[in-house]
């Protein structure tokens, strides 16, 4: 790698720029037909990704480029959430317009867009950016902040050599990930088989099967739901009349085995309760509140938490007290996330979470496959509703699908729903660790290539 020299100039961000804008702090509505908004999560691995994004009028294009200017040759930076990516907008590239999470930088002419990229994106920039960014929700850096940055600009010739000897050795580096990241993308298809099967009856051997075989009867799904909301009935002791749970619409969904029938979530579930619809009190020490980003993958991640005091928990949980071996389920942002409340933890449930309590009969660790499996997830994004933040409506999560197997079955599937995913995680943990590796590898080559910072 090149050595540091006396020639480097010191600067700020500010001076070795002719544009240095961020996209709209006030982003016009959402269309189903225009011209490109990107977001940060569009700025990823030095690319500008049209994957995902909202569209808006012409007008309102018009009205955005007339500031921004976006030109090949222009770096991106995200300065909101996740600061710091950068990218280079490439020749030909179709016009965009960006949110304020993006920020806009032309660079003078002895300045190579690429040099700015990878200087941006070295450990000490980066600490800068931490040292500086401002915000509650979200972290962000103000452009004045930005501006204020400081680079260091070497000659011309010597940005040259510097990256070309970065790319020679980020593109095996940048290989080496992309096979990681492939792996990671097996494992979730791998994962999503699993559970996909587990719910059509196609993973271990039907209780029916076994039956027939061993020559004995034995208690369908059907008559095992008759059970459950027969005894559910006799226990009635609220006030008012008795109402029987909705049933789901089985019209649209799939056949399932001999012994197997479709239930309801609110038919399978003792209780299936909306969480408080206000934002909870936090206070630094107390109990953990759940959120919806607590939720993820089929577990509770309850590293980076808040907390409620005992009377905000009574309050909030006044309805269904949380309780080990609940099902809990996002119903916003992100939504059709579960997770199962383990032993001996004691949890306050935070807004767009619902707890699902299943019946005495039937497994956890069951219903939690059903509502991560594609089965439900498909059927999750057809119900969701709202033009922005889509959610789910209470009604339509008490009716979502749960195919309901014998007990005895539900046992044998989630053991063996269990050994797969056991060696799913295990595999991830290891690609996740070479992942980190590999960052920290490009942080330390970054760091020695602008060691004059």
């Amino acid at each position: 790698m090149v050595a540091s020299s006396p020639i480097w100039e010191a600067r700020s961000l500010r001076e070795v720029v002719t544009k240095l804008v961020d996209g709209s702090h006030n982003p016009p509505p959402k269309q189903d037909t225009g011209l490109p908004m990107l977001s940060a999560r569009n700025i990823d691995r030095g690319q500008v990704l049209f994957d995902d994004y909202r569209l808006i009028s012409e007008s309102a294009f018009a009205s955005e480029n007339a500031r921004t200017r976006i030109a090949p040759g222009d770096v991106l930076l995200t300065i909101v959430g996740t600061i710091g990516r950068t990218a280079v907008v490439p020749e030909g590239s179709q016009p965009f317009s960006l949110q304020r999470s993006v920020a806009v930088l032309t660079p003078s002419a002895n300045l190579l867009p690429k040099f700015l990229c990878y200087q941006l994106e070295s450990p000490a920039i980066q600490k800068h950016f931490e040292a500086n960014a401002r915000g509650t929700a979200q972290k962000g850096v103000y452009l004045k902040t930005l501006g204020q940055t400081p680079v260091v600009l070497p000659p011309v010739d010597l940005q040259r050599e510097i990256v070309a000897e970065l790319e020679k050795q980020f593109s095996r580096l940048d290989e080496a990930v992309a096979n990681l990241q492939r792996v990671k993308a097996n494992l979730k298809r791998y994962k999503a088989s699993v559970l996909k099967a587990a719910v059509e009856g196609r993973l271990v051997e039907t209780e029916a099967t076994l039956a027939r075989r061993e020559g004995r009867t034995f208690e369908t799904g059907e008559q095992l739901l008759q059970r459950i909301l027969v005894e559910r009935r006799a226990k009635w002791a609220g006030k008012g009349k008795y109402l029987e749970p909705e049933a789901t619409n089985v019209s649209d969904l799939g056949e399932l085995p001999e012994g197997w029938i479709w239930a309801s979530a609110v038919q399978a579930c003792q209780q299936v309760v909306d969480c408080h619809n206000k934002t909870a009190p936090y206070k630094s020490t107390g109990i953990p509140l759940v959120r919806t980003t607590n939720i993820k993958d089929g577990r509770l991640i309850l590293e980076d938490t808040r907390f409620v005091d005992q009377p905000t928990y009574e309050f909030w949980s006044r309805r269904c007290p949380p309780e080990p071996g609940d099902v809990l389920f996002t119903r916003e942002a992100p939504m059709g996330e579960a997770g199962i409340i383990p032993p001996g933890v004691k949890l306050c449930l935070g807004q767009r979470t619902m707890l699902m309590r299943p019946s005495a009969a039937i497994s956890s660790s069951f219903l939690l496959s059903a509502l991560l499996s594609p089965v439900v997830k498909d059927l999750i994004d057809r119900v969701a509703v709202g033009s922005g933040v889509k959610h789910m409506r209470v009604g339509d999560v008490e009716r979502l699908p749960v195919p309901l197997p014998p007990v005895a079955e539900q046992a044998r599937i989630v053991a063996e729903v269990d050994r797969h995913l056991s060696i799913i995680r295990e595999v991830e943990v290891e690609v996740d660790a070479n992942l980190q590796r590999a960052q920290a590898l490009r942080q330390a080559t970054l760091s020695k290539a602008f060691a004059a910072t």
